[in-house]
């Protein structure tokens, strides 16, 4: 195992910088997910670790050892690409030797690698076959069999799931996950996929244009984020985010009116000052959202809506609701939906749980404590 550190790393293809004076620091036996939108910058970091390509400037360090000029076979390092780029000819076997067969590692070696690897992945009975008789999953089984067998210093993934139908995702990402706790090796997983990054993270960094926006655990992300691009990339579904205007303080609240004349009273930390000439960007998640029924008590904000677009998944499900104004909200229920398109909802807010953006989308509150919503300031939303 070894930590990799990048120190003002940038990359340039001609005119176009896509590495942006990147600093970056992959802590040994850990996993580091690199996330983003597509073009963001995340590969051509991983092929920039790995020496598939050059960087324009900075140092890449593996275990302290500048590799700047080290070739790729000689980095330590083992990648597992997008494409199971298996071998057609030969078996599952031959596939998961052949690196240690072209270092002339001796043959009981090779079959004690290549065995207790398959027996890790589950799929010593497959040895035999070739890859023709393999389904998908099995197959990006063999290609990270043929890294695990090299013993690298660190895996790196390139995005290994995106071939794979949904349920072979979900089931390879438990799969991954459970490798990971095994192995304990530094790990550079690649994906634009959060629930894959969520689940195998120890840190996620995202990045957008070849730069990080920000980096911390999956939780510190989802509770915490920097801004709005953050804080709509991490979660499923992505946070709501409504311009909204400052009108006045209250004795332990602030209020802001939603472009729909309805207003909201948060309840934020001490010593932030708002102006009424400035705009501002209020943040709710879906599943902070409760639509409420008949004459249900709601300590906090309600908004009033139309459902435009309902998901009923069964056990839970996504309501789309449009404000009067135009804004819409997407509001996740833990429940089956009864709730139809055309139907009007009356929609609570806890107000403990939005956040606040400058309108820049710079987070103004990156972290909202549990605590519970004072009855004098529901009054106060009540009667705005």
């Amino acid at each position: 195992m070894a930590s990799i550190v990048l120190k003002n790393v940038s990359k340039s293809f001609r005119e176009s910088e896509i590495i942006k004076d990147i600093n970056l620091n992959i802590e040994d036996g850990k996993c580091t997910v690199l996330v983003g939108p597509s073009g963001c910058g995340k590969s051509t970091i991983l092929r920039l670790i790995c020496g598939l390509e050059e960087a324009s400037s900075g140092d890449i360090l593996i275990g302290n050892q500048c590799v700047n000029d080290v070739p790729p076979a000689g980095r330590g390092l083992a990648i597992v690409f997008q494409s199971y780029a298996l071998y057609p000819h030969m078996t599952v076997f031959e596939n998961m030797a052949f690196a240690l067969k072209v270092r002339k590692l001796k043959k009981d070696v090779i079959e004690e690698r290549v065995l207790e690897a398959a027996k890790i992945l589950k799929i010593e009975h497959l040895v035999d076959r070739k890859p023709k008789e393999l389904s998908g999953g099995q197959r990006q089984r063999v290609a990270i069999g043929r890294a695990i067998v090299r013993n690298p210093y660190a895996f790196l993934f390139d995005e290994p799931l995106s071939n794979l139908d949904s349920g072979l995702r979900c089931q390879m990402r438990y799969e991954l996950a459970k490798l990971k706790e095994q192995l304990q090796t530094t790990m550079v997983y690649v994906t634009h996929d959060q629930a894959e990054a969520m689940t195998l993270a120890d840190k996620i960094v995202v990045m957008r244009d070849g730069v990080i926006e920000q980096e911390g655990s999956p939780l510190e992300l989802y509770n915490s984020p920097v801004n709005t691009f953050v804080a709509k990339f991490i979660g499923s579904s992505e946070m709501n985010i409504i311009g909204v205007k400052f009108i006045k303080n209250n004795d332990d609240s602030s209020v802001f009116e939603l472009p729909s004349r309805e207003k909201v009273s948060l309840r934020l930390e001490n010593g932030v000052k708002f102006s009424q000439s400035k705009k501002y960007q209020l943040g709710i998640r879906p599943e902070d959202i409760e639509i409420q029924s008949g004459n249900a008590v709601f300590m906090g904000n309600k908004l009033n809506g139309t459902v435009s677009l309902s998901e009923n998944l069964g056990g839970e499900g996504y309501i789309h609701v449009t404000l009067t104004d135009g804004s819409a909200l997407s509001i996740k229920a833990q429940k089956s939906i009864s709730e139809q398109p055309g139907d009007s909802v009356c929609l609570g807010i806890k107000a403990h749980k939005c956040y606040l953006f400058d309108e820049q989308g710079r987070s103004i509150f990156g972290t909202y404590k549990e605590h519970p919503l004072s009855t004098d300031i529901a009054e106060n939303a009540a009667n705005l």
